[in-house]
């Protein structure tokens, strides 16, 4: 069906709405509820008056298996809650002036789009001496334009002095992270990235996709999608994007910045002339395949059997009691467990350092970043290479088992470690 031109700026007026409060200090930190509010509204504008379903929001939005259960996990109307509150909040707060309300009314997953009504205009089109409404209107705004300019003036020097103490609050915090002492262990372990006068790269998966959030994503497969129309590379996991944040606070602490670069970019160059730390595993961070890594353990995707097609690390060399194949939750259940690999080994040029923090999900790459950014993880890996809090780290390598509870590493062990 064909679009008009009224249809199209309606639409673009909606999407600027929706933006518009995305960005509103009210959703600010909510990156869960953003996700949200944008999923509903490019529905609504896409199919108006037709309801999301519960599944749908909780499969394609917050990334819930397909096993996902409505009845027994109240996710989903948990955020759709904290979402029409926060709406509410807005359009008291930021949004009393916008003229388009953006609503979600209690019982269904469907936001409404109407323009705000006028005070003036809900007496039937006159004011309260029997006027016309337009001329008795034309009247008061001359009259309150001066009120109008005063107000301003008092908003303006108060978001001067509001970004003022953001200014100084920010170079407090800076000085306070100057200040803190760092950890021996941190120190230690994070030497091979901190000595060179170069930043080190934090490459983060991104895996390559074939379809739509809104109409069904998947991996690209070769042999299935030889001739794809289009593929998707933009997208990566939650658990990558919770790790840069950890990498980037710990680069803080230590007094130097990371530079961050997608894998799909990843060149060899970067690979020869820069130390390197890899956010996820080689089943979506495929530069990982054409430099140095794990020689103890790999990432394979089972073959066979019950786990036919799920993703596993294999231990390749197996010493008594260790596992051959480390399985995380099968893929029609929710997860709870998986396993993560933490490897440090040279890297194309022998004088650079790799680091390899990769899981079977997203949760497992975010458990291991989180187990060599925290300090009593470091010093359970310190005494398992035998050594002391001054170094050096030896190159080495770690699986890891993490226990998860509702999208969340809540436990992390060291099940298989060599060294190099």
């Amino acid at each position: 069906m064909a679009v008009s031109p009224s249809q199209r700026t309606e639409r673009a007026l909606h999407l600027s709405q929706i933006e518009k409060i995305e960005n509103s200090y009210t959703l600010h930190g909510s990156e869960s509820l953003r996700k949200l509010l944008r999923y509903l509204a490019e529905h609504a504008l896409e199919r108006p008056g037709v309801a999301v379903k519960e599944y749908q929001i909780a499969t394609e939005v917050f990334g819930r298996p397909a096993a996902f259960d409505p009845q027994s996990d109240s996710t989903i109307r948990v955020q759709a809650g904290r979402l029409r509150h926060k709406l509410v909040e807005y359009y008291a707060t930021e949004g009393a002036d916008d003229v388009l309300l953006v609503e979600m009314p209690k019982g269904a997953y469907l936001l409404s789009f109407h323009p705000r009504v006028p005070e003036s205009s809900k007496m039937h089109g006159q004011n309260g001496h029997g006027f016309p409404a337009e001329k008795t209107g034309a009247r008061r705004v001359s009259q309150l334009w001066p009120v109008a300019v005063a107000c301003l003036a008092v908003l303006l020097l108060g978001a001067v002095v509001a970004l003022s103490f953001l200014v100084a609050e920010r170079e407090k915090s800076s000085a306070e992270a100057a200040s803190r002492p760092v950890p021996p262990v941190f120190s230690t372990f994070w030497k091979p990235f901190v000595s060179s006068t170069e930043e080190p790269w934090v490459i983060f998966s991104n895996g390559a996709f074939v379809g739509r959030p809104e109409t069904g994503m998947r991996y690209f497969d070769p042999a299935r999608d030889r001739k794809p129309k289009v593929i998707l590379d933009h997208y990566t996991g939650v658990g990558e994007v919770l790790a840069v944040h950890d990498l980037d606070r710990v680069f803080n602490l230590l007094h130097r910045q990371v530079r961050v670069k997608r894998g799909s970019l990843f060149s060899l160059d970067d690979a020869r002339n820069n130390d390197l730390i890899f956010v996820g595993s080689p089943a979506e961070n495929l530069s990982l395949e054409d430099i140095p890594g794990s020689t103890e353990f790999a990432f394979q995707r089972s073959d066979s059997g019950e786990r036919k097609g799920d993703l596993a690390i294999t231990n390749l060399r197996p010493q008594a009691g260790e596992l051959k194949y480390f399985f995380g939750s099968p893929s029609n259940t929710p997860l709870t467990e998986d396993y993560s690999l933490v490897a440090l080994v040279k890297g194309l040029d022998r004088e650079r350092s790799v680091l390899i923090l990769a899981g079977t999900t997203t949760l497992g790459t975010e458990a291991a970043v989180e187990f060599v950014c925290d300090e009593n993880s470091l010093r359970q890996l310190f005494h398992k290479l035998n050594a002391n809090e001054s170094g050096p780290v030896r190159p080495f390598e770690a699986v890891l088992h993490v226990k998860v509870t509702r999208g969340v590493p809540v436990e992390t062990n060291i099940v298989a470690f060599r060294t190099r």
